[in-house]
Order: C-alpha cells, then sequence, then structure tokens
C-alpha cells in the first residue's frame, strides 16, 4: 500500500475496472459506453432526478459526457460508480456510487438512483447493502455518509434501515434550480455495519 499521497491508498482495485459486485437479484457492474441510452432514460426523468441538486437530462451528450467524468473519476479513485442491472440483464436500471473518497480519512459518500420503473422492488436495498459491504469489506473504510433531501423519504427510509444515523441537517446547503435546500446528514461507521450483520447472522 502507498503513502498518503498515493493513488492507491486504501483503495485495492486491480485491474483497469471497477469489479463486478454480486447483490442477490441484481448486480453491480462497471459503467461503459455500451450504457449511455440506459444513463439517458434514468437521468433525463424528472421524477429520479426529483431530489437532485441537479436538472434532468437534456441529451444523450449529457450522459457521455457523464461517462467520460465516471471513467476520471475512476482513475483518480476519488469517485466509483457502478450501474445496477437486474442479474442475467445487460440493461442498467439505476447507479449505487461511492463520492468523495477520502483516502486519508477512509470515507466516502454514498449516492444511488432507479429509474422509475425499477422503483420498489427491492433493488435499492440489494444495491446499496452489497455496496456497503465492499466499502466497509474490500476498501476497508472507516466511514460512509449520506447527503439527502429532508423531503426524500423512501431514501431516508432505506438507509436508516440499513443504520445510518441521523446527524445533522445543514441548511440552504443546496441551490436545487436556484432554490434554496437544506440537507440532512446521515452516517454509518464500519464497527455499526459489522455489528449490525453479526447480529443478523446469530438470529
Amino acid at each position: 500500500m502507498q503513502d498518503a499521497g498515493g493513488p492507491a491508498v486504501g483503495f485495492p482495485l486491480p485491474g483497469p475496472c471497477l469489479p463486478t459486485i454480486d447483490a442477490g437479484h441484481v448486480s453491480l457492474r462497471a459503467l461503459g459506453s455500451e450504457h449511455t441510452d440506459d444513463l439517458f432514460a434514468i437521468f433525463s426523468d424528472p421524477q429520479v432526478m426529483r431530489y437532485w441538486s441537479s436538472p434532468a437530462m437534456k441529451s444523450r451528450d449529457e450522459a457521455r459526457d457523464l461517462l467520460a467524468e465516471i471513467d476520471a473519476h475512476f482513475h483518480a479513485h476519488t469517485l466509483y460508480q457502478w450501474g445496477i442491472a437486474d442479474r442475467g440483464s445487460e440493461r442498467i436500471v439505476g447507479t449505487a456510487t461511492l463520492a468523495a473518497l477520502d483516502r486519508v480519512n477512509r470515507r466516502a459518500e454514498i449516492g444511488f438512483a432507479l429509474a422509475a420503473g425499477a422503483q420498489g422492488h427491492g433493488r435499492a436495498t440489494a444495491a446499496v447493502t452489497a455496496l456497503l459491504d465492499f466499502a466497509f469489506g474490500s476498501l476497508r473504510l472507516h466511514r460512509i455518509e449520506a447527503d439527502v433531501d429532508p423531503e426524500n423519504a423512501p431514501s431516508l427510509s432505506l438507509l436508516e434501515r440499513l443504520g445510518f444515523r441521523r446527524e445533522g441537517r445543514l441548511r440552504e446547503r443546496w441551490l436545487a434550480l436556484g432554490k434554496p435546500q437544506d440537507a440532512l446528514m446521515l452516517g454509518l461507521l464500519a464497527r455499526e455495519w459489522k455489528q449490525r450483520n453479526d447480529g443478523r447472522a446469530t438470529r
């Protein structure tokens, strides 16, 4: 492992792309140019983007730009973003992300999105659970944070079911389409995730 300034500290990911992560009935997989249309379908939907601080995409060029950003962040080890696909399918129906990766403090921020038609079937729970296992296990992270719109009840419910704790409300943290928007900050520690999983294993 390299020193604190090295690009791979705390993130032992060999190979040219992110590993595929099995999440039961869905899987997390590396994104490529073949997923441009899938990403555009997800992020051009105002319903999906309702609680985001950025507007819905207007063109496929924005999806191509997003893929280029994801690739650049991967090589800089500052953000890892996977596509979510149903088992046996090549179609991407969502994304799961570890952003703001901090190699020194072993910390990241989690994010996830699902196409409107893919919501409500346990995909997000499966994907986020698998991503947390990977983050606290393979990546040896110490802390995962989440920045959530206070009105995004489904995401808050999912995160709290998985053990995240509310740690504070930041007033008008975002200007979403020019409108000030608060943010709820949640956190989950590696030892809390281990305790939760140990508790489930003994039931």
